[in-house]
């Protein structure tokens, strides 16, 4: 197993052909828009924009809350641990906390497109809110300019914890449907921006969308996420058959009602850190094995659920397992393994004409450093 020591701390460069752009997307600005990024393959430009790792303050008090400590504490914490940090693509100002994952595979010719997350689940976002009228006459708005950058007014949403005494399930459940349901609207949005329809960009960025027409091959998609997000694939693949297979990271299962388990069609792969499972989500996963359609999932030694996150690779060695950042191995051989797996996968069941089929073993978890199946004993009784 490769050691997690190093004394380099920073986000690695991506392997693969293809440089990566991004742009940020809102449709409708309110609360029940969907807000996303969407990463293409691009050519490699001079001068081009290299941002801050997190940009905004916000982003630091989201994940504070989420983490439980004071903002303004988190804050020094964060800017000590993370300052400067740039990532090595071309990208507009944003927080992506799985930036070293996607990027890895977006190398390779994909597109990507990354959801803000609307439902109180993520640790931060950020909808609009139209100003008051009163506001609005102070600048000399009209009323009848309609909801333009210039009369709204950024509202941020953070992370909702459990209130006392709340039951936590119908929280969780009702989030992961909204988040399945935020996916298939971006997914509608991205068919017809690929057809060439116009569409309307709250942000209002200078990227042209129009360039974008029959770029995209819609017929081979695919969904993946992580931890929630693992969920939030399985939902989306029962709501949804235009997403041809997931990949689901190290998914806390428990958002999920059991009747969906038997609705869903296409192929899943679990890849799973060591650290995090326990039986009771363990059996949940195997209640979607099948005898006819592909489920997989493999285990990555040494790793904890922090491993697939950017967090892994911009903390010291003694910082990232005290934090619980970091595992046993080298962050850059577990997101390695993650990667070359996941693009074996999508190759076999997207149809691909790729060379990724060599990594076909990694997916049955012939590896040193991979568990194929799980390293938790499940009960049968308990499927």
């Amino acid at each position: 197993m490769g050691s997690s020591c190093s004394n380099h701390l920073g986000i690695p460069p991506a392997k693969g052909p293809n440089p990566v752009g991004c742009t940020d997307f809102m449709m409708d600005h309110t609360a029940q828009g969907t807000f996303f990024r969407l990463y293409y393959p691009c050519q490699e430009t001079e001068g081009a924009e290299k941002p801050d790792w997190v940009p905004c303050r916000e982003y630091f008090n989201g994940l504070a809350d989420f983490m439980k400590i004071n903002r303004t504490f988190s804050e020094r914490i964060f800017n000590y641990l993370f300052a400067n940090k740039v990532c090595v693509i071309f990208i507009h100002l944003f927080v992506h906390l799985w930036r070293i994952l996607y990027v890895s595979i977006l190398v390779h010719g994909f597109y990507f497109f990354s959801l803000s997350h609307r439902d109180q689940s993520a640790s931060a976002t950020y909808y609009f809110c139209e100003k008051p009228e009163s506001e609005r006459s102070k600048e000399n708005l009209s009323k009848s300019s309609g909801a333009t950058q210039g009369n709204l007014v950024k509202q941020w949403m953070y992370y909702r914890a459990l209130r006392h005494g709340e039951s936590e399930f119908p929280l969780r459940n009702k989030q992961v449907k909204q988040r399945a349901d935020e996916c298939i609207l971006a997914l509608d949005k991205l068919t017809e921006i690929n057809s060439g329809i116009t569409v309307q960009n709250v942000l209002q960025t200078q990227f042209d969308w129009s360039t974008l027409k029959n770029s995209m091959d819609l017929c081979r998609i695919a969904v993946m996420g992580h931890s929630f997000g693992g969920a939030t694939v399985i939902e989306a693949l029962c709501k949804e058959v235009k997403f041809k297979c997931g990949v689901a990271l190290d998914s806390w299962m428990f958002p999920l009602d059991d009747e969906i388990f038997p609705r869903v069609k296409q192929p899943i792969f679990f890849i799973n850190s060591e650290k995090f499972q326990w039986a009771g989500n363990i059996s949940r996963m195997k209640k979607l094995d099948s005898a006819v359609i592909q489920r997989k999932m493999i285990t990555i030694r040494g790793t904890v659920h922090q491993s697939f996150p950017d967090f892994t690779f911009l903390t010291s060695n003694w910082i990232g397992k005290l934090m619980k950042l970091k595992g046993e191995i080298d962050p850059e051989i577990a997101i390695d393994l993650s990667n070359k797996a996941t693009l074996a996968f999508l190759q076999r069941h997207l149809g691909l004409e790729k060379n990724f089929n060599q990594w076909d073993p990694l997916i049955d978890g012939e590896d040193e450093n991979l568990i194929p199946g799980t390293n938790v004993i499940v009960l049968q009784s308990a499927i």
